[in-house]
């Protein structure tokens, strides 16, 4: 089965770690990234996104907002908000959304649980 990752970060560094860190995990994956929260909405009108990866601290608008966005859209999307900003509201705000949270650096150790949850709600899906 093929798998589309929507990696979002406004840091091209941190999209080259997360896709790093995806690879090692899952290295048949496709990966699509977006520098923005406007570009992830362009990328998701004309690809299927089968999960993503959103970064909490971007220039445009904030990871909990364009993920809040994304469950509107995709009710089941499995997503995980990618932050060094490890703060108790911020993980509140993501799980009541839904969503992961996954601390930056982002290792491969540091996603595998979410990468696991979701390849079994991908799999048990189709």
């Amino acid at each position: 089965m093929a798998v589309n990752v929507l990696i979002v970060d406004d840091s091209k560094l941190a999209r080259i770690v997360a896709a790093k860190a995806l690879a090692e995990l899952q290295p048949d994956w496709a990966k699509v990234e977006a520098g923005s929260a406007a570009q992830a909405h362009e990328i998701i009108a004309g690809t299927p996104v089968d999960m993503a990866l959103i970064d909490y601290n971007m220039a445009d608008k904030d990871g909990l907002e364009l993920a809040g966005e994304l469950r509107a859209i995709f009710p089941d999307l499995p997503i995980a908000i990618i932050t060094a900003n490890i703060q108790d509201e911020v993980i509140a705000r993501a799980r009541a959304i839904g969503a992961t949270f996954v601390a930056k650096p982002v290792t491969a150790d540091g996603l595998s649980g979410f990468i696991a949850g979701a390849a079994l709600r991908l799999r048990s899906a189709s």
